[in-house]
């Protein structure tokens, strides 16, 4: 038997925060809006696109423990940055940019772990491992977001740690957690992981980078030759869209649901942290439906499927009804925002924090509310439809490629996953603040609808390079 480890240490670290910067980007500056908060999202992915072909690059040519190490070192320091984003007197809007910049650059690892695993199983035992590694990146996806809501009880103030200046609350101290998670990382890549490599049929490749020997070089060259390069852009472009709707939701979860249901900053974050965690646990049982799925119909039809549930999931979210949402109206006179209430006003001096959907969106006041009903069964559908397409493109794509070092090709996915992941939030909370969610999801609605198009036109050329050459019959 083949030890095959992966780790779910990046979503972690990644979803540990994510609803916790929207509130913690209004505290430590005001001049924030919902737009520089599609900015900050997006760094993440930025630095991720960034990074993630240079450490394919790097694990193809030496050992990936170099890279590994390298790149969670890197997103450690980041998140000790992020924590301390607070201490400077200007721009901290922009500290807590470049914090998220780093940060990413540091998840960038994530195609090096897909390039072990495709290179460390036939094609046989590729879509359970993958959906194996997918599931560990989903309890992270988990365990983040739990650690904020049970971290939010914190409170805003929390302590003070005078002697490293940092104030430990319930924003700061998620980061300072996903530092001391990078470290224990480090331990276990150094200490634990062991590397090697198969071929399609599972016979073991004596030298785990092709590079090293020039036989297997000259293999990996004629086999790059006959890739089907179309089937490749395919994966890419597929790829980009589930993560393009992903980022959209996760981006616009925290205002969307602060905007419509009036929660407040604190309420958000824990409520949310809620929700991911739930979808979290959902995903883990579709990826273990996957797998068998996957071995019954195949794994074409399974991200079909998926697509068709993510259209339904953003269709759902679309504003109806006659109900609309409480809005925060300016207090001209006292340079303030107050709850404008039905029957009642509150009070321009109170110390209660406003709450509702902001007038200078002027969207707020003719579109309808998204009921609370309608955002779970979004949050439900989207959280099967995602795993299920996320685990199937790349799984897909690790097939296309069969066994031509993979390093750098998981670098473009990863890097046109994270460039979706870059324009995402940028895209939404432009479209979101400007037009509001009508818009918003009605667009992604047709950007889904494109890739169940495209991946219907070009169904028969997206199979595995040994079923494509005849070697293995699917």
């Amino acid at each position: 038997m083949r030890p095959l480890r992966c780790s779910g240490m990046m979503p972690g670290g990644f979803t540990i925060v994510i609803t916790s910067i929207w509130p913690y980007l209004q505290k430590i500056d005001e001049s924030a809006d919902a737009s520089f908060l599609g900015w900050v999202v997006a760094a993440y992915s930025l630095g991720q696109m960034v990074a993630s072909p240079i450490f394919g690059l790097w694990s193809n040519k030496r050992p990936r423990r170099e890279p590994l190490v390298c790149s969670i070192f890197i997103n450690l320091a980041a998140n000790i940055y992020y924590a301390y984003v607070y201490l400077p007197k200007t721009n901290n809007k922009y500290h807590m940019l470049i914090s998220r910049v780093f940060v990413g650059f540091g998840a960038g690892n994530v195609a090096v772990v897909r390039s072990y695993v495709a290179g460390a199983t036939s094609l046989k035992e590729r879509t359970g491992a993958m959906a194996n590694m997918s599931a560990c990146q989903a309890l992270g996806f988990i365990l983040g977001p739990a650690l904020q809501a049970g971290l939010s009880f914190i409170g805003e103030q929390g302590v003070t740690v005078k002697f490293i200046q940092l104030q430990l609350n319930m924003y700061t101290a998620p980061a300072i957690l996903a530092a001391a998670f990078g470290l224990i990382n480090i331990l276990l890549v150094v200490l634990v992981l062991r590397e090697h490599h198969i071929d399609d049929n599972g016979r073991l490749i004596r030298s785990i980078n092709y590079t090293s020997d020039a036989d297997s070089f000259d293999a990996s060259e004629e086999a790059e030759e006959s890739i089907d390069h179309a089937a490749v852009l395919t994966s890419n472009v597929l790829f980009f869209i589930v993560m393009f709707i992903f980022a959209v939701f996760e981006t616009i979860a925290t205002p969307l649901s602060m905007d419509m249901f009036a929660w407040t900053r604190k309420e958000a974050v824990l409520y949310n942290g809620i929700i991911i965690c739930c979808i979290g646990f959902e995903s883990i049982l579709v990826f273990l439906v996957v797998k068998v799925a996957s071995k019954r119909f195949g794994d074409r039809p399974v991200l079909l499927v998926g697509l068709a549930i993510i259209f339904c999931g953003f269709f759902i979210l679309l504003p109806w009804g006659n109900h609309y949402p409480k809005i925060q109206w300016a207090d001209v006179k006292n340079n303030s925002l107050v709850s404008h209430l039905t029957g009642a006003t509150t009070a321009s001096n109170s110390s209660v924090e406003p709450t509702g959907c902001p007038y200078e969106q002027t969207w707020c006041q003719y579109t309808p509310a998204i009921h609370l009903a309608q955002y779970i069964s979004s949050d439900i559908l989207i959280g099967i439809g995602y795993p299920a397409c996320n685990v199937m493109s790349y799984t897909l794509y690790s097939k296309i490629l069969g066994p031509t070092p993979q390093g750098v090709y998981m670098g473009w996915l990863t890097a046109s996953g994270s460039g979706a992941r870059t324009l995402g939030p940028v895209f939404v909370s432009q479209v979101y603040t400007i037009l509001g969610p009508r818009w918003a999801f009605s667009l992604i609605c047709g950007m889904v609808l494109g890739a169940i198009i495209l991946l219907s036109s070009l169904y028969n050329r997206l199979i595995a390079f040994s079923v494509r050459h005849g070697r293995i019959i699917e």
